[in-house]
């Protein structure tokens, strides 16, 4: 009788133990625990868009002189770099204010010369060569490229640290190796670069392609940021064409 019970025992343990196996094997990386992405991804694009604006005309600069924009951009990265050099990490919450601050810096500065060069454009003070008003747009739209792939990758499941942690369940942009992982490897989940394909693709296409949005700040983000493509790209083109003529 005690041996019966005694493989009952077993038998019960090895249920239990390959059915804990089965869920940690069920559980995606994207929900678990996991290491920061690395730094220097996000550091180099930031740093592109800060060249982009030292690019722009004076008039549509937000600050003078020209250079104390960048200068306060090239700050805020370099403390979010000496706080975290090589990956990003949830150290302290400092680090997330100060992420969150230089991209809503980068975003005025942007969103102030769209501003400024539609209402150029519109009232017709938009100039008479149409190499530099193509340059001009051409800089505002990739530097909106770079500045709404920033707020992905800030808001997404509370952002990257947030990520780190795997604290939230549920995702608010829909990767396609989400639902698929048989076309992912076991460790794989959404870094910067994904989140700045799906700016590209949103800003070009004017619609979600192979990344949905599920949550409704994330459909109103998208929206928003297709308005602000759609009407820089139309202006811009109609105006340099209309030159060209």
């Amino acid at each position: 009788m005690d041996d019966d019970m005694d493989d009952a025992r077993s038998r019960l343990a090895r249920i239990e133990r390959l059915l804990e196996s089965g869920e940690r094997e069920l559980v995606p990386a994207w929900r678990q625990a996991t290491r920061g992405e690395p730094r220097w991804t996000v550091t180099a694009v930031i740093l592109a868009a800060v060249a982009l604006q030292m690019t722009l005309p004076h008039r549509l600069i937000l600050l003078h002189p020209s250079w104390a924009l960048p200068a306060l951009e090239l700050a805020l990265l370099a403390a979010l770099v000496a706080g975290s050099p090589r990956r990003v990490e949830p150290r302290t919450r400092l680090l997330r204010y100060l992420g969150l601050t230089l991209a809503g810096v980068i975003s005025v500065a942007n969103g102030w010369a769209a501003v400024r060069l539609v209402g150029d454009l519109v009232s017709g003070r938009g100039g008479d060569n149409a190499v530099p008003l193509l340059l001009t747009g051409g800089v505002i739209w990739l530097t909106n490229v770079i500045v709404f792939a920033l707020w992905y990758w800030e808001w997404d499941r509370g952002g990257p640290m947030a990520r780190v942690r795997g604290q939230h369940q549920y995702a608010d942009f829909l990767f396609v190796q989400m639902q698929s992982p048989e076309l992912a490897p076991p460790d794989w989940e959404p870094a910067f670069p994904d989140y700045l394909y799906l700016s590209f693709t949103n800003a070009t296409a004017f619609s979600p392609t192979d990344v949905m949005p599920l949550s409704r700040w994330s459909k109103m983000l998208m929206m928003l940021q297709s308005s602000v493509s759609l009407v820089t790209v139309v202006l811009v083109v109609a105006r340099a064409v209309n030159i060209l003529k």
